[in-house]
């Protein structure tokens, strides 16, 4: 029997496993959570306190991942997955060693959660651009909607467990259980053994590529929609989840036990929401899939402020699930999608530095709104971004999944050079040279302009395109990258869409042969005189009649 679509990512055991270990993983981390914000509550913390638990697990994912997801490109995510996942363990058990001792403290506890936070952005650009390696491209797709039902379904169970566990031993089990339960996925991820990436080019400094990243997401427009969207939607949506233990104290008046039926409540949600947003992905737009989400979540912020009784308070974090998975994994996939594999995991970091950053802010200024004006009314403020999120989609649309093609083509080699270099040499100019008719004119522009986005965001320096005045016809791109190596790397950062730019251009040119492109290193004075020995010149190529540049 053909297995669904939607299961197709557990047909290969490498997913599986680590699929598996992360759902005990996952449990036992919404497990700890439901410990530290209760004991926020327990140890004397104020309203603001208490939402800053949350923010202070969140705060670190803005700071670190664009670092992380730089790392993430340039070295094995394998590799920086299990370091981070070691040292969250050692945390845990610090945070469980403390508690169980009794010398826990309101700000003592905000700094475990905040080196919680710490090992949660070093783990996530890793982890989820790894999901890329397991599986192939076609079920990409279907695996991040597994990853969220797996999240989601300890989230169903795992505050309920959590709550149960508070009321009657402690946080310190909580967070003991915490500390047992990464031991499966650091077993799973030490034996795991996947094929290296071959490398052609040294790694990228940190700096370059952090710079990288900013400069492919700020010269991509789809991924930064999303990124913006994602923003909005967790500044809005991280109200009910930050106040959620005033929603189970103050307006329902339960106590730990009702507050993990809440969080378990809005996790039951969140895997209803992963299913069938998985498949609402294939019959409507992502456009649509995410104001749906976005109006489920006003939705929810607003039953909340209602709520009297936990009976409604459960309801409303059912829409509230439901509608975070829903936006949350398709904002994933549409930037995965989009992005190539050289920068997915800067392109993640980004995602989760907006949307993280987004809660984080929210967590601060609903907990202060809270703290000044009630939770029911923080509440409503919520409920009232989020109908506003949902308007934004009107100006800026998502872009559309099915026609997403942002993966490097495979058919780029580099070129021979008749010039002996080194390949850190540089700079290099590269210029290419088209002659376009004057009716054609206006779309060679076009696709001139379109053309400097995609040099800039690969990496080029001051691209210019000039016009021979002798013969307007003849019109001359131009640009330089600082070494031999960078303009290698920048050509391997192609994309299918680029390619098809190219190939427009090209269509475009009137010439005899194909553009003339010339690639050019600069002849500095003072090289000694072994750079200019002439025996080490070879006879100079002609001139590329139009092939990779």
């Amino acid at each position: 029997m053909r297995k669904a679509p939607q299961l197709a990512p557990f047909q290969h055991p490498v997913f599986r496993a680590i699929w598996l270990a992360s759902l005990a993983s996952n449990m036992g981390g919404l497990i700890q959570n439901v410990g530290a914000a209760w004991l926020m509550t327990a140890i004397g913390g104020s309203r603001g306190e208490i939402a800053l638990v949350q923010a202070s697990q969140t705060v670190p994912i803005m700071l670190f991942s664009l670092a992380a997801g730089a790392i993430a490109d340039n070295f094995d995510r394998r590799r920086l997955m299990l370091a981070a996942q070691c040292f969250l363990l050692l945390v845990s058990l610090s945070l469980t060693v403390v508690t169980w001792s009794g010398h826990v403290t309101p700000w003592m506890l905000l700094g475990f959660t905040f080196l919680v936070g710490c090992g949660t952005a070093f783990n996530g650009p890793a982890w989820q651009s790894l999901v890329g390696e397991m599986v192939p491209r076609s079920d990409l797709s279907a695996a991040i909607s597994l990853n969220a039902i797996g999240f989601n379904v300890a989230r169903s169970i795992g505050p309920a467990i959590g709550g149960v566990i508070v009321a009657t031993v402690g946080a310190f089990a909580a967070f003991a259980i915490n500390t047992v339960s990464y031991v499966g996925l650091i077993g799973v991820l030490a034996r795991w053994k996947p094929q290296e990436r071959k490398e052609t080019l040294p790694p990228e400094r940190l700096g370059s590529a952090m710079l990288a990243g900013l400069r492919f997401v700020s010269m991509s427009p789809g991924i930064f929609v999303v990124l913006g969207r994602g923003a909005v939607f967790g500044f809005g949506g991280i109200a009910v989840q930050a106040l959620m233990p005033l929603i189970a104290r103050d307006l329902t008046g339960g106590g730990a036990a009702t507050y993990g039926l809440l969080l378990g409540g809005f996790g039951v949600g969140a895997v209803f929401g992963a299913f069938f947003g998985s498949r609402l992905r294939e019959t409507i737009s992502l456009e649509m899939l995410v104001r749906i989400a976005f109006v489920l979540a006003a939705l929810c912020a607003g039953l909340a402020g209602l709520s009297s009784s936990s009976a409604l308070a459960i309801l409303a974090m059912l829409a509230g699930g439901g509608a975070w998975t829903m936006a949350m994994s398709s904002f994933n996939a549409a930037v995965q999608l989009s992005a190539p594999r050289w920068v997915v995991g800067r392109a993640l970091a980004l995602y989760q530095m907006a949307t993280f950053g987004g809660m984080s802010a929210g967590s601060w200024v609903w907990g202060l709104v809270a703290e000044d004006i009630g939770t029911r009314q923080a509440l409503y403020f919520s409920a009232a971004t989020l109908a506003v999120g949902a308007a934004i989609g009107l100006r800026y649309v998502l872009p559309d999944m099915r026609t997403l093609r942002e993966h490097p083509p495979a058919d780029w080699n580099e070129p021979d050079l008749a010039l002996a270099i080194r390949k850190g040499a540089g700079p290099v100019f590269v210029t290419i040279e088209f002659i376009i008719d004057d009716a054609d004119v206006r779309e060679f522009l076009a696709a001139m302009a379109d053309r400097r986005r995609v040099r800039i965001r690969n990496g080029a320096r001051h691209w210019s395109l000039l016009r021979d005045l002798a013969d307007p016809r003849v019109w001359t791109e131009r640009y330089d990258t600082p070494t031999w190596h960078e303009y290698v790397r920048q050509n391997q950062r192609m994309t299918q869409a680029d390619v098809a730019l190219g190939d427009r251009l090209r269509a475009l040119h009137r010439g005899e042969a194909r553009p003339r492109v010339r690639r050019m290193i600069e002849d500095r004075t003072g090289w000694t005189a072994a750079d200019r020995n002439p025996d080490r010149r070879l006879t100079p190529p002609a001139p590329d009649p139009g092939g990779s540049h």
